[in-house]
């Protein structure tokens, strides 16, 4: 499949959430999606999504004009918000059996599907549960299962790893990095770990605007020289407006590595840059 996203716009009054995205999206890998807090992008993955109407621009799915047949989007997709709508009233298996009725699927097929979500996701021993006694992270895992009923061909997560702990991180990673070998995957984050490992092309989102697209590899290619290691004898002794990737306490002091112009410190370095530094140092305006 492909998703072709065209000088889409989105104005909220006189703000602007996106200015002039333009994207292509395959299936065959994973696309991480990576911003700050309010770079708009719940905005853009909303808009995918058909729950918002955006003010200007195309999106087309394998030719299909999604803001003027949504259905082309709606009958493929798999969302998951950053707020998992759920029933307290009803435990897991109940929420998902109606999930997937409302997605039409045949019954006998959806619960052999939901019973493989749930142990795969960790749920089958609180699925009989009222989800008014889940915790965030087993609601998220909800959500997740939902998202991925009836075996869509788009799979949109926003922050789909929040209040999830290091190993179903893990696995939430795993699962979807194997469904996108053949379906587009698009998964937003701030947290750069989360994608770091499964994303084959990466977007990097800040204020609205598109300030890279392509193979994370080129992105940590561009990265390199802008990236510096230094001591201090503590944190209060960093220069001020510095963009800090990592601060360590070692015996001699403390062991900054920050991004951007090079530092005045004497022991001074250049460091080889992570993923997570060449996003930094996008997202602070640096020219790569």
């Amino acid at each position: 499949m492909r998703l072709e996203i065209r000088h889409l716009s989105m104005n909220y009054g006189k703000a602007r959430a996106l200015s002039d995205v333009t994207l292509t999206l395959e299936s065959g890998g994973l696309t991480g999606l990576v911003g700050p807090n309010g770079a708009g992008k719940s905005t853009l993955l909303k808009i995918l999504a058909t729950l918002l109407r955006p003010s200007k621009g195309e999106i087309l799915l394998d030719g299909a004009d999604i803001r003027k047949k949504p259905d082309a989007m709606r009958g493929v997709l798999g969302y998951l918000p950053q707020e998992v709508p759920v029933y307290g009233s009803l435990n897991a298996w109940e929420f998902l059996s109606f999930m997937a009725s409302v997605k039409r699927l045949d019954p006998a097929a959806a619960g052999e599907q939901i019973g493989a979500l749930m142990r795969t996701l960790h749920l089958s021993n609180v699925g009989r549960k009222r989800l008014s006694e889940f915790s965030g992270g087993m609601r998220q895992r909800v959500g997740i299962a939902c998202a991925l009923l009836g075996n869509p061909k788009v799979i949109i997560a926003d922050e789909p790893t929040t209040g999830l702990d290091p190993q179903e991180r893990v696995t939430l990673r795993s699962l979807l990095s194997g469904l996108a070998r053949s379906r587009i995957v698009l998964l937003s984050t701030h947290i750069v770990s989360d994608v770091e490992a499964v994303a084959s092309d990466l977007v990097v989102l800040r204020g609205g605007k598109v300030l890279f697209h392509g193979e994370p590899e080129e992105l940590i290619r561009r990265a390199d020289g802008h990236v510096w290691e230094y001591t201090v004898p503590d944190l209060s002794r960093i220069p001020a407006g510095s963009a800090v990737s990592s601060a360590v306490q070692e015996t001699a002091g403390v062991r900054v590595k920050t991004v951007g112009a090079r530092p005045s410190a004497a022991d001074v370095r250049s460091a080889p840059p992570t993923l997570e530094d060449a996003c930094l140092c996008a997202m602070g305006g640096e020219s790569l």
